[in-house]
């Protein structure tokens, strides 16, 4: 008889359903529709629930992710019983070989940026909406992919967002001698099933869109015009560059602009030219301020 444990998540959304035993070995699935999950006739069931957006399932657990037209505390205890209730009557969790037969290849190529110790490897799917940066095996609890590419000695920092993962080496390497061997091993392990990211262990700086606004508000109108002029205009550029730049304060009296720095950004030896001559130089123009500067936390 299969008995479920609930264990939240870091993120709000998104809860755990845990099994006693190991439902799959050593492969994840994520499914977010109902015929996505042709494969796994338990998620193609929770999918009839009208609060159910996404279906995680790995290792000895099944996550949900929900919409937010409810709260887990009212409902998770009666999806805990609707999932034992499928189990302990014979159904099927996931069916493995009917899901390796629609295993899609994918494309990795690499892109360099601006910055010679980091290099760009752009994926022909989607990874994330959420832009993750790891400085080191340790804070690799949420992305399987980084903890094993932490494993190469010459890898130092890993970046993921959007499509792409963002590389930063030590000098004991140059490029031409590890891009394929690092190219390869990324096509392998997404092909493969592993996970890139567990979204319900990101913890992003803010939990939900509710607590994103909430925060946005209490902003002075200043710090409010930064946010939207960077998320418009500067965003897209550093993203291309395999990189992401985020606000992270202003001060009214000296006005000083603190940014932090991610992924090929970080460490960029043109970083503090871009900031200065780029972001600093936009901002003065566009809230008509010549006293504003710019400073990265981590340039």
């Amino acid at each position: 008889m299969a008995k479920i444990t609930i264990k939240e998540t870091q993120n709000p959304t998104i809860i755990k359903f845990e099994f006693e035993d190991f439902i799959t070995q050593n492969q994840n699935f994520e499914f977010k529709n109902i015929d996505e999950a042709k494969s796994s006739p338990l998620a193609q069931q929770l999918f009839y629930l009208p609060f159910v957006k996404t279906v995680y399932i790995s290792g000895n657990f099944i996550a949900v992710e929900r919409f937010s037209i409810v709260e887990w505390e009212d409902v998770q205890d009666a999806v805990a019983e609707q999932i034992e209730a499928f189990v302990n009557n014979g159904g099927t969790i996931i069916n493995i070989d009917e899901n390796k037969s629609k295993k899609q290849p994918i494309t990795v190529y690499g892109e360099t940026t601006p910055n010679p110790a980091a290099l760009k490897f752009v994926v022909s799917r989607m990874l994330t909406k959420n832009a993750v940066e790891y400085k080191n095996i340790d804070q690799t609890a949420s992305s399987p992919l980084a903890k094993e590419l932490f494993k190469f000695p010459y890898v130092k920092e890993v970046f993921i967002d959007e499509n792409y993962i963002s590389v930063t080496k030590y000098d004991i390497n140059d490029w031409q001698e590890i891009t394929l061997e690092l190219r390869t091993f990324i096509k392998q392990f997404i092909e493969n099933g592993g996970t890139v990211l567990d979204e319900s262990l990101i913890e992003t700086s803010t939990k939900n869109d509710i607590t994103k606004d909430e925060a946005f508000d209490k902003l002075d109108v200043t710090s409010q015009q930064i946010i939207n002029i960077l998320e418009e205009y500067v965003k897209p550029a550093v993203a291309a560059d395999g990189g992401n730049i985020a606000f992270d304060s202003y001060n009214e009296n000296d006005k000083v602009v603190k940014v932090i720095l991610q992924g090929a950004c970080s460490g960029c030896p043109s970083s503090t030219f871009t900031l200065k001559s780029g972001i600093e130089n936009m901002l003065k123009s566009m809230l008509n301020d010549e006293k504003i500067t710019v400073e990265a936390l981590n340039a």
